[in-house]
């Protein structure tokens, strides 16, 4: 038996390249969401209910975002949704109702995220054969998985992005329900090598908690994040609002998993048969709004480019130098101040 090495984004720094890029507002934040369609910014919210609404959505777009809708909602709705928004947007599906997604395709979407816990099958990759026979010109996102294999056999489906991450969500349980999953930044990088040979775009859904984990993610050769719960945690998010028991002037949002408990009480009216819950629920401050957010990212990202002598997010990857750090590593880069009022 051998074993490889696996890395979250904790283990690995970059390594400062020499900089000609001479202001942090010079690089192109531009990239590919799928290999037909660009957007201006490498950050894409979450398909998750209580995560995108359409308040949130009209924030992506203004930004140069796309937004994804999720799946879990009557085809009726999902449908008004793509007529207000039209090309500016994706749906979300299973791999059960295929003529709904058609539906939804013809009446404008500019594309579907086919979006299962474990991408990585033959039902996964016959949905994609069958939906592109019918709709050639429409851009299929496919995922979820987390080794080069399953990136690789998703893009010869048919796909024209691939969503790697299993199970570094922040209300996911997978990995501690089944022991199945490969630290993110790992996935992202092994992946990433068969994704620059296929010219098909990596998304680097999960595990993103700072500009850092954004940065890291798009040097490791992610062409975009998506990020759930950092964007369910402001102001314009689906997540239900409550205002904080021990301070009322706080507000709360509530941000679950689709395969927790309380996900699929709402949905299916509890667990299915000979299940169980792959992840959790939780209430957590609103941080503020989506403009702050993105803000926010964006300017760690664009200061993380100089510090990797790079004008786009290609130049980055082509430059980027990673090495293995410690534990000490974060506790030595974090801010320290003086107790005592010195620092």
């Amino acid at each position: 038996m051998t074993f490889r090495k696996g890395f979250t984004f904790d283990d690995v720094a970059l390594v400062p390249q020499f900089n000609n890029v001479p202001s942090r507002t010079e690089p192109s934040l531009e990239t590919w969401i799928t290999k037909n369609r660009k957007i201006q910014i490498p950050l894409i919210c979450a398909n998750m209910d209580t995560a995108i609404s359409e308040e949130l959505a009209e924030v992506l777009i203004e930004n140069g975002s796309m937004p994804i809708f999720h799946r879990f909602t009557p085809f009726e709705e999902q449908l008004k949704w793509v007529k207000r928004f039209g090309e500016n947007t994706f749906i979300s599906c299973g791999i059960l109702k295929i003529e709904e997604t058609r539906a939804l395709l013809d009446a404008g979407a500019s594309g579907v995220c086919i979006d299962v816990a474990h991408g990585h099958s033959d039902r996964m990759c016959k949905f994609i054969q069958e939906l592109k026979k019918t709709h050639p010109t429409k851009d299929v996102i496919a995922g979820n998985v987390c080794t080069a294999m399953a990136y690789h056999d998703l893009v010869n489906a048919g796909a024209d992005a691939v969503k790697v991450g299993v199970g570094p969500g922040a209300a996911c349980t997978t990995r501690m329900v089944t022991g199945f999953g490969v630290p993110q930044f790992t996935a992202v990088y092994e992946c990433a090598k068969i994704a620059d040979k296929l010219r098909v775009p990596l998304i680097a859904d999960g595990g993103i908690r700072t500009s850092r984990d954004v940065v890291l993610a798009l040097a490791a050769g992610a062409s975009s994040v998506m990020i759930g719960k950092l964007f369910a945690m402001t102001k314009e998010s689906a997540a239900p609002k409550r205002q904080c028991a021990s301070n009322p002037s706080l507000l709360e949002a509530k941000f679950r998993g689709q395969a927790s408990e309380d996900f699929q009480t709402d949905f299916y009216g509890g667990l299915k048969d000979k299940t169980v819950a792959e992840g959790i629920d939780f209430w957590g401050p609103v941080s503020g709004s989506a403009n702050q957010l993105i803000n926010n990212l964006m300017g760690g990202l664009r200061s993380g480019l100089t510090y990797g002598g790079a004008r786009s997010i290609k130049e980055l990857q082509r430059k980027a130098e990673f090495i293995e750090v410690s534990a000490s590593y974060l506790s030595e880069s974090k801010p320290r101040p003086d107790t005592a009022g010195r620092g």
